[in-house]
């Protein structure tokens, strides 16, 4: 039995690792929360916290689910405390790609962070059709192993597969691969794109447009153009709308946009998230 200790288990996104956890027989689970409020929390769901020096000195593996800027203290806390061969899993690139995880050689530091169900995916059940950010729905898992062996690697792709499951596909990538999927392309540029795809909605209807009808248009253009665009069907987007593309971004992209995937503009970006600016996320 592999003993994980889960910082921020009452977290967001510690609660659905921690049921996962426990439900694992292969782990023996021990829960570390901060504060009284997820103190309380974990009580409430039958989990008995535990302190995190005591917590880091027992683990073989520790999973950081806790927020970017915190990464760097927490780490520098707990680093010194684990055993020899243990391991530190973070959830995120930005602290690690960062240099927020202190020198330690004779330990192994893997990055993981999920892919979240595909928008078009494959699912029986209403429950997993509804599933935006897995653990019902299948979904892939990007991995990296910073520090270690071959054999770490290995054990922080099963832990994975139990933490993340139902598994899609596990792909094997870098930090600073994983660092370009996010924040630069997911976040950076997707998420900026799809909030202006939101205002644009919103525009719409503040212009008279019915909102229920703006807003079936516009998830039905979403879906086909997903489905045109990501190669789910066999067409092709029209010459008229190619062109107004065109004029498109003329008008809302700015020239030489593709620099947020440059190493620097990503090392802006890791900073300001692990230093909690620009409302970084978690």
């Amino acid at each position: 039995m592999i003993t994980v200790a889960l910082f921020g288990a009452a977290g967001k996104m510690g609660t659905r690792l921690a049921e996962k956890l426990r439900a694992a027989p292969e782990y023996r689970l021990l829960c570390v929360e901060a504060g009284e409020a997820g103190l309380a929390a974990l009580r409430a769901r039958g989990l008995t916290p535990m302190p995190a020096e005591e917590a880091a000195r027992e683990a073989e593996i520790v999973i950081l689910a806790i927020p970017d800027r915190l990464i760097g203290r927490v780490a520098s806390h707990i680093v010194p405390l684990l055993k020899s061969g243990a391991m530190v899993v973070c959830l995120d690139p930005a602290a690690p790609y960062g240099g927020q995880l202190p020198e330690r050689a004779d330990i192994a530091y893997f990055v993981a962070h999920p892919c979240h169900p595909p928008l078009v995916k494959e699912e029986e059940t209403p429950e997993a059709r509804a599933d935006f950010f897995g653990g019902v729905a299948k979904q892939s898992v990007v991995c990296a192993l910073m520090q270690g062996t071959e054999e770490d690697y290995q054990r922080g792709e099963a832990l994975c597969r139990t933490i993340f499951a139902p598994i899609l596909r596990v792909h094997r990538i870098t930090v600073e691969q994983m660092a370009i999927l996010e924040p630069a392309m997911a976040e950076s540029v997707t998420l900026t794109l799809m909030m202006a795809i939101r205002e644009a909605l919103d525009e719409a209807i503040a212009r008279g447009v019915d909102a229920e009808a703006a807003r079936d248009f516009m998830l039905g253009h979403l879906g086909v153009n997903v489905g045109i665009l990501f190669g789910f069907i066999e067409a092709e987007v029209s010459d008229g709308a190619k062109m107004a593309v065109e004029r498109g971004k003329a008008q809302i992209l700015q020239p030489g946009w593709k620099r947020v995937f440059e190493r620097e503009s990503i090392l802006a970006e890791v900073r300001a998230i692990t230093e909690g600016l620009q409302g970084a996320k978690r």
